[in-house]
């Protein structure tokens, strides 16, 4: 069953002005005023403009006379639209083949199979929404049934995440406002008029009534919201991306047949690729029902790929999961990131062998939503910032770990407490207590001594870890350090952790 999220940007347009000029202090509070003529008001005020007492709607002069430190700036409609396509163009290709723009302030998409990838819908909502908190967006995101009742939700109830149960849609939105129906304001205020005041006061009110004399609007606006007619998303569409297209004058549903043509739709895109020199990395296959509805599925590669056969395959291997429904209209094959690709051409030679290519191991489990990356190294001395993630297929890089001394094949996300027996300020621990479970040390190797990088944090100036090579009784080596030098206290506060597991 499909679910639909919708994302709001309650601040987009003070957000978009912090982000273009990031010299503006955090707490300066921003106004963005709109003119007619020569009325002039506040059209959006950040958090701490608001906790100030300035308010949507009200005067310019008014809210500059309440906060004399206020930073006004002219509104740019524009700019906030497109910075709004921007956003939906880069959540199109990281989260969902079918993004759009919802309205002025957010944005909303398909999640129909994304969650189970993700560990389940909280999980995936909550990720989305730090990630564009760490993009210095105030965010709320709401997951329902039908585009309507996420869109509502996500704007009326002010937690940064909401999940509407599945066939609960009625009860969520029920007494939530008339003016988050998506209806014409007028329509809302003619319906205020006549004494309704809540989405379920009109849903449960006759029909025909409604309809003579507001038209068919809003028994539209309440089926879409309440699931009773569909409201297919159209996918953003960047105007660079390449895309073909087939439509049918008889819908098809056979499987046979809609590989048949998604091999088709391949072909021509692999042609225009070539014709730009390009390669794809990414390529949604959007399913056009008759119903209205919309299905999508996605399939990367690790490096650009012309390969006309391999990528019929990475889409054969995944088309089982179309549900044709009443039949299929039309088929869209998009190339939503295509890189430069030269075609390399290799010796013939009977001695030396070629490197294995594992690309398409890694298509085939990236494909099936597994995350597939390798580790590089990082100049740093903290052990936990000297790695990072790569892509999986991306060339040898040059740097190497340069280190003295041993380092565990396997580092701990975060350093986990442990309970320690020790003769400070440079002995190792005679026993530890990890996770419970009670060790006793037999070998040890250290200290060895790391420094804070007081160069990118002032709160690391005087900081030091002294880390140790353990041995229990059972041969298990243990990567464990001491927070300090176990004399001074300013240098940590001589609690120990473990950090890492060595074969």
């Amino acid at each position: 069953m499909t679910r639909v999220v919708s994302i709001y940007f309650p601040g987009l347009s003070t957000d978009r002005i912090r982000r273009a000029d990031p010299a503006i202090p955090p707490e300066q509070a921003i106004a963005v005023i709109a003119k007619s003529g020569s009325k002039r008001w506040v059209a959006a005020a950040d958090q701490a403009a608001r906790k100030a007492g300035v308010r949507v709607g009200m005067p310019a002069a008014k809210a500059q006379a309440i906060f004399r430190d206020l930073m006004l700036v002219d509104a740019d409609p524009m700019a906030d639209a497109t910075a709004l396509e921007r956003i939906a163009l880069w959540a199109l290709t990281v989260y969902s083949p079918i993004v759009a723009v919802d309205g002025l302030d957010g944005i909303v998409m398909d999640t129909e199979g994304a969650d189970h990838l993700q560990g389940g819908e909280q999980p995936m909502l909550e990720r989305i929404a730090n990630r564009f908190r760490g993009k210095s967006l105030m965010v709320r995101v709401a997951i329902a049934d039908t585009w309507g009742a996420a869109h509502a939700c996500a704007r009326a109830i002010r937690r940064e995440t909401v999940i509407v149960p599945r066939g609960e849609t009625f009860r969520a939105v029920e007494k939530l406002p008339l003016s988050l129906l998506r209806l014409p304001e007028k329509i809302v205020d003619d319906l205020r008029m006549l004494g309704f005041r809540s989405i379920g006061e009109l849903a449960n009110t006759p029909r025909p009534p409604l309809s003579l004399r507001f038209g068919p609007e809003v028994g539209r606006r309440l089926d879409q919201m309440l699931g009773h007619l569909a409201e297919p998303i159209e996918p953003i569409r960047a105007p660079e991306w390449i895309e073909v297209s087939r439509a049918f004058a008889e819908p098809i549903g056979a499987a046979e047949t809609i590989n048949k043509y998604v091999g088709r739709l391949i072909v021509q895109l692999i042609d225009e690729l070539e014709r730009r020199g390009l390669g794809v990395r990414r390529a949604d296959l959007i399913v056009e029902k008759v119903d209205g509805t919309r299905q999508a599925i996605r399939a990367g590669t690790a490096k650009p790929a012309r390969d006309v056969a391999w990528l019929t395959k990475l889409f054969k291997d995944r088309t089982e999961q179309i549900e044709p429904g009443f039949g299929i209209e039309r088929l869209k094959l998009v190339a939503v990131i295509a890189e430069p690709l030269v075609s390399a051409q290799y010796a013939s030679c009977l001695v030396e062998e070629q490197t294995p290519d594992i690309t398409p191991l890694i298509d085939i489990l990236g494909n099936r939503g597994l995350r597939i990356f390798r580790l590089a190294p990082v100049a740093s001395d903290v052990p936990e910032r000297s790695v990072r993630r790569i892509g999986a297929a991306v060339e040898p890089l040059a740097e190497t770990w340069v280190s003295h001394w041993r380092r565990p094949v396997r580092l701990l996300d975060r350093p986990e407490r442990i309970t320690v027996i020790a003769l400070m300020p440079d002995h190792p621990p005679r026993s530890i207590t990890w996770r419970g479970k009670r060790h006793q040390v037999i070998r040890a190797d250290g200290p060895e001594r790391i420094f804070g990088e007081w160069w990118k944090r002032d709160a690391e100036f005087d900081a030091v870890r002294d880390y140790f090579l353990v041995e229990n009784e059972a041969g298990e080596r243990l990567w464990i350090f001491r927070s300090g030098d176990g004399v001074d206290p300013e240098t940590g506060d001589h609690a120990w952790f473990c950090h890492g597991i060595f074969a």
